[in-house]
């Protein structure tokens, strides 16, 4: 970018990134935030969570052999904790959120100096674009990339550049961020929609930009993407409690698949005990078990169409789907009855299931 392009949001660059178990993933997202080609001073800093595979031993063997980045200490292990701990050991104007799953395109971050200066937003973001390394995680990928997979959100493949709701990551001006009070430490996922509509609530601007990319790893293994997908949907649950209406409408469809199928399951019982029968049968299975069956039908159509890989993969795609809205939905029904309570993204944590100390 030439000099005099350059104004305030570009006098630094500060990159902050939660890390709790990522050994496989991080040296590929530092060398990723490292690379990107900058004409003003930039830091990496990083919030470590007492991950328990190596990844801090990792890191800060990354950290000695570049003085741009940095170590906080992140013992609660929650992401809003982790960044805030980052943003606030910062030290330039503009605060780019990155990911341990995350890879930035070659480019990134100059372009969105660019898109924050020439548009006047206070956060920006691009699209996430998922990828896999297995067949499994090659499915979820593909679902994360697909409207039918995710409901639909501009930084899952959108193309029109303009105002957001929220963004992928975010790129964002530290000034603003202090206006609004940083990450809300009371939320354990979905923090970023919530950020996004507190500054968006104090008169700033949110901007989708299709021309910025990053890769998304998802997670390995079935049950590591369903306890992510349920702790996620808990949350969502959660900011449906505090913020109503305020949340998307595609928010709503996972749990009213939920709620489809257990309707399905109770009339099940009550036909094969006869307590209903005749008309009433038959009116209520055209209502309840076709739209079930058209659901069916659809994670079929989208394991079979073109692009979607090897039968490994392809049958992975026919599981993985449902268990994303079935996760999801289960966990926003608990997370809108009860709240979200203590519920932790247990994805990372291996084969415990319980939020950490």
């Amino acid at each position: 970018m030439p000099d005099n392009e350059i104004d305030a949001p570009d006098h630094g660059v500060s990159f902050v990134m939660p890390v709790l178990n990522e050994r496989a993933y991080l040296e590929h997202a530092v060398r990723s935030v490292l690379a990107q080609e900058l004409t003003v001073p930039a830091e990496l800093v990083l919030a470590l969570g007492p991950s328990t595979d190596g990844t801090t031993a990792l890191a800060q063997r990354l950290a000695a052999d570049d003085e741009r980045i940095r170590l906080v200490e992140n013992p609660a292990a929650h992401i809003p904790v982790g960044l805030n701990a980052a943003i606030r050991a910062s030290r330039y104007a503009t605060i780019v959120r990155v990911d341990a799953h995350s890879e930035l395109s070659p480019g990134y971050a100059a372009r969105a100096l660019e898109t924050l200066r020439r548009t006047g937003a206070a956060n920006v973001g691009g699209v996430m674009h998922a990828d896999g390394r297995t067949p499994f995680q090659r499915a979820v990928a593909r679902l994360y990339n697909s409207p039918v997979g995710l409901g639909g959100g501009a930084y899952h493949g959108g193309t029109h550049e303009g105002e957001a709701e929220s963004a992928y990551l975010g790129v964002m001006r530290r000034e603003v961020l202090e206006e609004v009070g940083l990450f809300d430490e009371s939320i354990r996922r979905g923090e970023d929609w919530e950020l996004n509509l507190r500054i968006r609530q104090a008169g700033h601007r949110v901007w989708f930009d299709p021309s910025l990319s990053v890769t998304y790893w998802p997670r390995e293994s079935w049950l590591r993407l369903a306890r992510q997908f349920r702790a996620t949907g808990a949350w969502r649950g959660e900011l449906v409690r505090r913020y109503g209406r305020r949340n998307g409408i595609r928010f709503f469809a996972p749990p009213a698949l939920v709620a489809l199928l257990a309707t399905a399951v109770l009339l099940g019982v009550t036909q094969l005990v006869g307590a209903v029968t005749g008309v009433l049968s038959t009116i209520l299975s055209a209502v309840i078990y076709l739209p079930l069956l058209a659901y069916v039908i659809l994670v079929l159509v989208v394991a079979a169409l073109p692009g979607g890989g090897g039968p490994r993969q392809r049958l992975w795609t026919a599981a993985v789907l449902p268990t994303m809205h079935l996760s999801w939905g289960f966990g926003f029904l608990g997370g809108v009855l009860r709240g979200a309570r203590d519920t932790v993204d247990a994805s990372r944590l291996g084969t415990r299931n319980t939020p950490l100390p």
